[in-house]
C-alpha cells in the first residue's frame, strides 16, 4: 500500500526525501503544539515530534498507513507523549519510594549512632579515671602514646598498659556494638 501525503504526492515508500521534508515542515509546528498541550515541556514536545518522524522515516519500507498521514502523525505524537508521561510517572514514584527508604535508613542509622554514643559514654564512665583519660586523649584528641605520656607525666609503658586495659574493658562492655564501633573507633 502506498502512503500519500495530504493532497497530491506519494510519500514514504518512494524514498523521496523532498516529499518527506515537506511533510516534516508542514506538520511539525502543529504536532509540536499538540504534544506541548499534553506535556507542558517545549523541548520534550520537540523531541517527541522528531522521534515520530524519525520512526516514520526508518520504517518507510515496511509501513502501511491506512489513514491519512496527518492522522497517523497525530496519533503517533499522542502515543509517544502518553508513553513519556507514563515514564515520568514511574520515575516520580520510584524517586518517592527511594526517598522514603533513604529517610528510614538515615533514621535507623541515627538511632543506632545515638545508642552507640550512649553505650560508649556509659562504658567510659566505668573505666578508672587514669585509664579513661588516656583512652580519651588517644581516641578523641588523637594524641600519640608518647604525647599522652608527656602530657600526663607517665611513662610510655604505663600509657600502653592503660590503653590495653581500656580497650579490653570496652570490648567486653560494647560487644553488641562491636561491628559499628570498629568503624567509629578503629583498633578497638
Amino acid at each position: 500500500m502506498e502512503v500519500t501525503l495530504a493532497k497530491r504526492e506519494t510519500l514514504v515508500r518512494t524514498d523521496h526525501e523532498v516529499v518527506f521534508e515537506e511533510a516534516f515542515k508542514s506538520n511539525f509546528k502543529a504536532l509540536h503544539a499538540y504534544s506541548y498541550t499534553m506535556l507542558q515541556d517545549d523541548a520534550m514536545a520537540e523531541e517527541i515530534v522528531q522521534t515520530v518522524f524519525l520512526k516514520l522515516w526508518e520504517s518507510r519500507e515496511r509501513m502501511a498507513i491506512h489513514t491519512s498521514l496527518r492522522a497517523y502523525l497525530y496519533k503517533s505524537v499522542y502515543n509517544e507523549s502518553l508513553n513519556y508521561l507514563k515514564h515520568k510517572k514511574v520515575q516520580r514514584k520510584y524517586m518517592e519510594e527511594a526517598m522514603v527508604a533513604y529517610k528510614q535508613q538515615q533514621a535507623q542509622e541515627a538511632d543506632a549512632d545515638n545508642e552507640l554514643q550512649k553505650q560508649l559514654q556509659r562504658a567510659l564512665r566505668q573505666l578508672p579515671e587514669k585509664c579513661r583519660t588516656v583512652f580519651q586523649l588517644s581516641r578523641f584528641e588523637e594524641l600519640k602514646y608518647q604525647e599522652i605520656g608527656d602530657k600526663l607525666g607517665i611513662s610510655l609503658k604505663t600509657v600502653e598498659a592503660h590503653m590495653g586495659k581500656a580497650l579490653k574493658l570496652l570490648r567486653v562492655q560494647l560487644a553488641d556494638f562491636l561491628p559499628l564501633l570498629l568503624i567509629v573507633l578503629p583498633n578497638l
